[in-house]
């Protein structure tokens, strides 16, 4: 590890930011010591803005991306070399309001039936009837599961927040299912060796790669040809919960989102609200 990589991480975890924020700021920065194909601090002001530009209109980055980007690279520039260049903050990232990729319940059972190995299986199907996000599923622990009480602990979600949500009797049995095939003392799903052994000693949980992998392949052996892909399940699982009539509020507190200016995003989503609407504009025509 270079100082550099080392001064920048030490930064990080100084401010407080979680892991996967650490990983994703790091990784930013290193993208674009690899675009110029030099260390970062060589890098200077102007290239700096050639190189925003080539995220835009070359890469098209998409709001998300670039915002990783940005944050990423602003954080190593201001706390780590020191440097207060205009154009770190002038640039922003593009405006978008984009709609989320809905699955029907039906499509989500076509595609969990697709999945070809059990730890995959099971994992996708914990994320999607716990609304988790992708890195919430793998790196689910024994003591994280609360059979009593049927809820998940969810540790350090997004923003260093816990939430409790609701374990499904169903899911809790295949949880348990699956653990007993390694008995691993902390990880629900521990990382496979080669060959798919070792899970009971494996130091790390199941990589996060492996089941975006296992998903892809799997929507596309179900014929589905929508855009999905594994946050997807968390979309549609809230938007399910609202169909069957769950508060608002709820929900909310079960995905840990912060504002429900966020959460209120389903309610654009769902098939009885587009019904209602389709309904109502019916009626307001039907003399014309």
């Amino acid at each position: 590890m270079t100082e550099l990589r080392q001064r920048m991480i030490e930064a990080l975890q100084l401010r407080g930011l979680s892991e996967r924020t650490q990983e994703m700021y790091v990784r930013a920065v290193r993208q674009l010591a690899e675009h110029y194909h030099k260390s970062p601090d060589l890098i200077t002001e102007e290239e700096l803005r050639q190189y925003f530009l080539s995220l835009k209109n070359v890469k098209h980055y998409s709001r998300s991306a670039s915002t990783i980007a940005l944050c990423g690279i602003k954080f190593f520039f201001d706390h780590v070399l020191h440097r207060d260049w205009t154009t770190l903050r002038f640039v922003r990232a593009p405006r978008e309001k984009k709609l989320p990729v809905i699955l029907s319940p039906d499509e989500v059972r076509r595609i969990l039936s697709c999945v070809r190995l059990p730890r995959y299986r099971v994992c996708l199907t914990t994320i999607y009837s716990c609304g988790l996000r992708l890195q919430e599923g793998t790196h689910l622990q024994v003591p994280d599961i609360d059979s009593a009480r049927r809820v998940i602990h969810v540790r350090q979600g997004q923003g260093g927040k816990d939430r409790y949500v609701p374990l499904p009797q169903r899911t809790l049995e295949l949880l348990r299912q699956y653990w007993v095939t390694h008995r691993h003392p902390v990880w629900i799903f521990p990382a496979p060796g080669r060959g798919g052994i070792g899970l009971s000693t494996a130091t790390d949980p199941m990589p996060r790669s492996s089941v975006q992998d296992a998903f892809r392949a799997a929507l596309t052996d179900s014929g589905i040809h929508k855009r999905a892909s594994v946050h997807t399940l968390r979309h549609s699982w809230a938007t399910h919960l609202l169909e069957a009539g769950v508060n608002l509020r709820l929900i909310q507190e079960y995905l840990g989102h912060s504002s429900a200016t966020t959460t209120s995003l389903y309610t654009h989503l769902t098939v009885r609200a587009e019904q209602l609407a389709t309904d109502a504009i019916n009626r307001l025509m039907s003399d014309l």
